[in-house]
């Protein structure tokens, strides 16, 4: 990974994610924020801006709050929600009621269930697009009544498609929607949309933030202090917060952010490119690839290529159901972005898009040691195929 520094700091990424959001230097002082365990606060007279109920603020969000926003290059702190789909429709909500949402047509399939819900709710219509044609996104934009917001993945779930960021921001901006990206697969280490002309980010923290497949949180950040406050209140009315528990979690996850997604990054490059000349694998796909369709476009707007690829093994979804009771290192499992290796068929769910392939699997690369993971997956492909 390049060490690239970190917005907003003279510090490396690995730095910050060690060092920041920490308590005051003072004599006796602890190392890590302590976890507040209280659901009201002692308050007297009219609230003044202190700490009052917990639904609306607790001390143990804002360290994992700084952080994410340091590492997204924001102003403003981060708001912390109790789940990735939690921060996805309050920032789907953002967009003016009645307006066109513009999406990828591979985008997380519960994140478009939530569009087309408000959509059908409120008025207005959701425009799946192919993310990763910029002049279809911005005709999708622009066309008839001009879209209210554009929802971009980038890489996409699970297609892994790259959209070009600062021209769809811009498009979007020229027609006055709001543009939000999922920065959920990247990382802030990877890429940050802010500065790509994004007006709000979201993290499903459940993956690489927190790293370890123990925590279910989500956040938002934005450096418009207007959508920052909606967003609040709507976490705040809707009660989709953070517990502080998870919260502190969070925070001791992204301590290692740096340090796991150098290893995942490293693996899943060197697993891509052993599975595209695999004679049992049909068909590979993974940002590092030259293969792939948006190779240049990543190179040139990314940190990285990610920690998520997609395979097809030789013999059809029934194989790629098989692959799962054949790996003994390999985790057959949904979510992703654990430091354990997994991996799942994406069309056993029925809302997945019909545009994926029946036989695909994404594949979460982890920070196991390359060589067992490749022998696990090698064994695995061709006990499947001699039972075949």
């Amino acid at each position: 990974m390049e060490n690239t520094t970190a917005p907003n700091t003279h510090l490396a990424p690995a730095t910050v994610v060690a060092t920041a959001a920490r308590p005051p230097r003072t004599q006796g002082s602890p190392v890590n924020p302590p976890i507040t365990i209280s659901s009201t606060y002692y308050s007297l007279g009219e609230p003044d801006g202190t700490m009052l109920y917990a639904r609306w603020t607790n001390e143990s969000w804002h360290p994992a709050e700084k952080l994410i926003a340091t590492l997204e290059g924001a102003d403003l702190s981060a708001l912390l929600h109790s789940s990735g789909m939690a921060a996805v429709a309050n920032a789907i909500h953002l967009g003016a009621p009645g307006k066109a949402i513009v999406t990828p047509r591979h985008a997380y399939h519960a994140t478009l269930l939530v569009a087309h819900d408000r959509a059908k709710r409120e008025g207005g219509q959701v425009r799946e697009v192919d993310i990763a044609n910029t002049e279809e996104v911005i005709a999708a934009i622009t066309a008839g009544e001009p879209a209210g917001l554009v929802w971009i993945e980038s890489p996409t779930n699970p297609m892994l498609e790259i959209a070009d960021i600062p021209t769809i921001a811009k498009a979007a901006h020229e027609a006055g929607a709001l543009v939000v990206v999922d920065n959920t697969f990247a990382t802030p280490l990877g890429q940050h949309p802010l500065e790509e002309g994004a007006d709000v980010v979201v993290h499903s923290a459940t993956k690489y933030l927190s790293g370890h497949s123990d925590v279910v949180l989500g956040a938002t950040v934005t450096n418009n202090p207007e959508l920052q406050a909606e967003l609040q209140e709507e976490r705040t009315n809707s009660g989709g917060i953070a517990g502080p528990f998870e919260a502190w979690l969070l925070l001791r996850g992204m301590r290692t952010l740096s340090l796991r997604m150098e290893r995942i990054w490293q693996n899943a490059a060197e697993l891509a490119r052993r599975l595209e000349g695999h004679p049992l694998v049909a068909e590979v796909s993974h940002p590092s690839l030259a293969s792939h369709p948006q190779h240049d476009r990543a190179t040139a707007l990314m940190n990285c290529f990610g920690g998520v690829l997609t395979m097809r093994p030789v013999g059809g979804a029934q194989a790629a159901d098989d692959l799962g009771t054949r790996t003994n290192i390999w985790l057959p499992a949904t979510s992703l972005g654990g430091v354990e290796s997994s991996f799942e068929r994406r069309r056993r769910f029925p809302t997945e898009a019909p545009t994926v392939p029946e036989d695909l699997l994404r594949v979460s690369v982890g920070i196991e040691d390359i060589e067992d993971l490749w022998q696990d997956l090698e064994q695995a492909l061709q006990a499947v195929h001699a039972r075949r």
